[in-house]
């Protein structure tokens, strides 16, 4: 049942954003698309009152346990920064908007970039490990192994995006030199 339901607040949240995009740029009716884009934490609160059932009745904390705290994470650190990402695009489409930048290529722009994105995995890291800490309590007794493994996972994998960030600060990608010459401001001859 907890599968079916991230798989349900998964496809919601696409339907939502979608749906709250539509009303916003298409239809033209900005509030109420905004409006719908705020009914997407109901999503998630709805995935943990449903797991938190589930362990009080009595089901073994297993992997599906760990994985809605996963996914309550990930859209906890990352859910705004998508709505964003897709706002700019479709607003570009249909809005009229300009084109949406692209994230930096090269340099400390692109390390900047990549060590602010690595700090949402800090921040979906801690929601998730937090929220295994709670079920861990909750469950008291029990067998909590599996959660206490699924934080192990989300440490693992803050620590590996850490690395790949810093990579992009030790060894910055240089622009080719097509790239280069057009990034710089022509010179001014006196």
């Amino acid at each position: 049942m907890v599968v079916t339901l991230i798989v349900a607040c998964e496809v919601g949240f696409w339907v939502l954003l979608a749906a709250g995009l539509t009303l916003r740029y298409v239809c033209r009716m900005p509030r109420t698309g905004a409006a719908v884009l705020l009914l997407e934490p109901l999503l998630e609160l709805a995935l943990l009152i449903v797991t938190a059932i589930d362990l009080r009745n009595g089901a073994t904390a297993d992997w599906k346990h760990g994985l809605a705290a996963v996914y309550i994470g990930y859209t906890v650190a990352y859910g705004h920064y998508t709505i964003r990402w897709a706002d700019g695009h479709v607003a570009h489409r249909f809005g009229g908007a300009g084109r949406p930048p692209k994230p930096p290529r090269h340099g400390l722009a692109r390390a900047r970039h990549e060590g602010k994105l690595w700090l949402r995995t800090v921040a979906m890291g801690a929601v998730a490990a937090g929220l295994l800490q709670l079920a861990v309590w909750y469950v008291g007794d029990g067998d909590t192994a599996t959660l206490r493994g699924w934080q192990l996972t989300m440490a693992r994998l803050v620590a590996i995006h850490g690395v790949i960030a810093l990579s992009y600060l030790l060894w910055p990608k240089k622009a080719p030199v097509g790239e280069a010459e057009t990034a710089r401001p022509p010179k001014v001859l006196h």
